[in-house]
C-alpha cells in the first residue's frame, strides 16, 4: 500500500529565505516548522523536503555545503519533534557558473516535478493522496505537473497552517 506524501519546500516554508542560505548561522526556522512537520508525521504523511538550490550551479558554495546544511535541518526539526524521510535538491540551472551544473531546462528543477517523481519511484509514495507546501508560483506548478494538491504558504506560522490544512 503507497503512502501520501508531504512535500516541503525547505527556504521561506522549514526556513527563513536569507537568500541562498547555506551557513549554519543561516539555518533558522520558520516559526512553528518542526511542529508542522510532526503533525504531518502523526497524520500519516512522508515527509519530504524538495528543493532547488541554484547557489550550487552559482558557485556561492558546494554540493557538500548544501548536503552538510540539509543534514543540519533534518537534525534541528527532529530536535523538535518532527522527522524528514527523504531530502531532494537539485543543484542544476540554466545559468550556472559552473558547467557541471548547467542544464537548459533540469527534469528536478522546479516547476518540472522530477524530484516529487523521483521521490513517489524511491518510496512508494501515493501522488493522488499527497500534497506540497510551497511558498512559490514553481512549487505550486511543481506539484500540478506531478498530481499532487499543492498549498501555498506565505508567511506566519507552519503548524498553524499545516493544522488548518489538516482540517480543512
Amino acid at each position: 500500500m503507497s503512502k501520501p506524501a508531504a512535500f516541503l519546500d525547505r527556504d521561506g516554508v522549514l526556513i527563513v529565505d536569507s537568500g541562498y542560505p547555506h551557513r549554519p548561522d543561516q539555518l533558522v526556522l520558520i516559526p512553528g516548522a518542526a511542529e508542522a512537520v510532526k503533525r504531518l508525521n502523526d497524520a500519516g504523511y512522508t515527509t519530504v523536503i524538495v528543493t532547488n538550490q541554484s547557489g550550487v550551479a552559482r558557485g556561492m558554495f558546494s554540493e557538500e555545503t548544501m548536503h552538510g546544511f540539509n543534514r543540519l535541518l533534518v537534525e534541528r526539526l527532529a530536535e523538535g519533534g518532527g522527522r524528514i524521510d527523504a531530502v531532494y535538491a537539485c543543484p542544476f540551472h540554466s545559468e550556472a557558473a559552473d558547467a557541471r551544473y548547467r542544464h537548459p531546462d533540469h527534469p528536478d528543477r522546479k516547476p518540472n516535478p522530477g524530484m516529487l517523481l523521483k521521490a513517489a519511484t524511491e518510496h512508494g509514495l501515493d501522488l493522488g493522496r499527497s500534497l506540497m507546501i510551497g511558498d512559490q508560483p514553481s512549487d505550486m506548478e511543481a506539484a500540478r505537473r506531478a498530481g499532487v494538491t499543492g498549498h501555498r504558504f506565505t508567511d506566519g506560522d507552519l503548524d498553524q497552517f499545516v493544522r488548518d490544512l489538516l482540517s480543512s
